[in-house]
């Protein structure tokens, strides 16, 4: 599959750097708010927390309802100050198996 392709496919977004007093909600809002993306096209916000300690990690994801909702949150938030901390947004990865080493 060309990058293309799977570019077009791809409607989660990685949200880096954000305050950790970010909540899912207020995360769901910020796309809401700051982009031209249509709230109803927000399908699901969720901060990534330390599963030990229920501490945010700083990061989170984003499923948005289109590949062109996707892409406009992108070019909208990525680089944008949020809560004192400049925002690094982008598509997500697809999660693979890693393996922890202890």
């Amino acid at each position: 599959m060309s990058i293309g392709a799977r570019l077009e496919m791809s409607t989660r977004l990685y949200i880096g750097n954000l305050n950790f007093a970010m909540t899912d909600a207020a995360l769901h809002e910020i796309i809401g708010r700051l982009t031209s993306v249509v709230p109803e096209h927000i399908e699901h916000a969720e901060i990534i927390r330390d599963p030990e300690t229920g501490r945010s990690r700083g990061f989170g994801f984003v499923d948005l309802a289109s590949p062109e909702d996707a892409q406009r949150a992108i070019n909208e938030l990525d680089g944008t100050e949020v809560m004192g901390r400049t925002l690094r947004v982008q598509l997500a990865k697809p999660r693979t198996r890693s393996r922890r080493m202890f």
